[in-house]
């Protein structure tokens, strides 16, 4: 029983009525600030780094993945790998244009950010055990993604893009890898090995240009794509004109172009740098993402 102990009540009836009243009041602030910290702690972004074991290389490589806001494991998402120039390594994407962690919720889809090595041109080197970051991203890295988070493991919602060694990286793995990715793609790429033979340590790679030059034939994309047929990927190149590397990039959009294979070519103003590439991911991720769609469409 209740008893009255406020004089200034007439009877039980209306004390009971204040402590409910209290009672549903604090009842109703706790809610609330329940309800806010759902939505605040629900809209909290996930950028994870994760070392993966390379069984060539024997050693844990490092990682940056970024999932979307409100990544949920009943969702299944498409992949992008976005792999880092010479001299960089895995966490420079994000931390150098962190608003790609918003893209990637806009878009709905997760960022892979391996680690290349300091020179690697994500070749399996035939010179350099050390070096072989080919199998590391196909087998490994791949591996470990799609068994650890919530992907759609097929090559037409897999993508692979990066930015100088980084842009012939991608599109040399996807030719060789068309199982695996259906979209590449390419900003600033470095795509013909032989115009840079002294240069980013490339022989420390696959040997001199002299004394292999099959090898700098070989695993430069610009000749690669002669292999190429129609619709085997979906491509995407970009890069500035006043780049070191346009050059070549144009001599690749010409090559293709020769070949009847259809792909999105961009060059307009813009140097080697960050500026352009800040610019050119999203114009990639959008491309990527129309990709995705029209795949889930078919």
């Amino acid at each position: 029983m209740l008893f009255n102990v406020f004089p200034g009540f007439k009877n039980e009836n209306s004390y009971n009525q204040i402590i409910y009243n209290l009672f549903m009041k604090r009842l109703n602030l706790l809610l609330a600030a329940l309800f806010i910290c759902t939505v605040v702690f629900s809209r909290v972004q996930v950028v994870d780094t994760v070392s993966v074991f390379s069984s060539k290389m024997k050693k844990e490589v490092k990682n940056v993945i970024i999932l979307p806001e409100n990544y949920s494991a009943r969702r299944h998402y498409p992949v992008v790998y976005l792999l880092h120039g010479y001299s960089d390594n895995y966490a420079k994407w994000v931390k150098t244009i962190p608003v790609i962690k918003a893209i990637a919720t806009a878009r709905q889809l997760i960022l892979v950010c391996p680690d290349g090595g300091y020179s690697s041109w994500y070749f399996d080197s035939p010179i350099d055990s050390t070096c072989q970051y080919e199998s590391y991203i196909t087998k490994d890295l791949l591996h470990y993604v799609d068994t650890h988070y919530s992907t759609i493991p097929e090559r037409s919602q897999r993508a692979i893009t990066g930015l100088s060694m980084g842009g012939h990286g991608a599109l040399y793995l996807a030719i060789r890898h068309k199982d695996l990715f259906g979209n590449a793609g390419s900003m600033s790429g470095g795509v013909d090995l032989r115009s840079s033979p002294k240069l980013f340590d490339i022989s420390k790679r696959i040997g001199s240009i002299e004394l292999h030059p099959d090898e700098w034939d070989n695993r430069s994309v610009v000749n690669m794509v002669n292999g190429l047929k129609n619709n085997e990927l979906n491509l995407i190149i970009d890069c500035g004109v006043s780049d070191f590397f346009y050059q070549i990039n144009a001599g690749l959009h010409r090559r293709l172009m020769a070949l009847n294979i259809d792909h999105d070519y961009i060059e307009r103003p813009g140097e080697h740098n960050w500026q352009y590439w800040a610019n050119s991911i999203q114009y990639q991720l959008m491309f990527f993402d129309r990709c995705f769609d029209k795949a889930m469409t078919k």
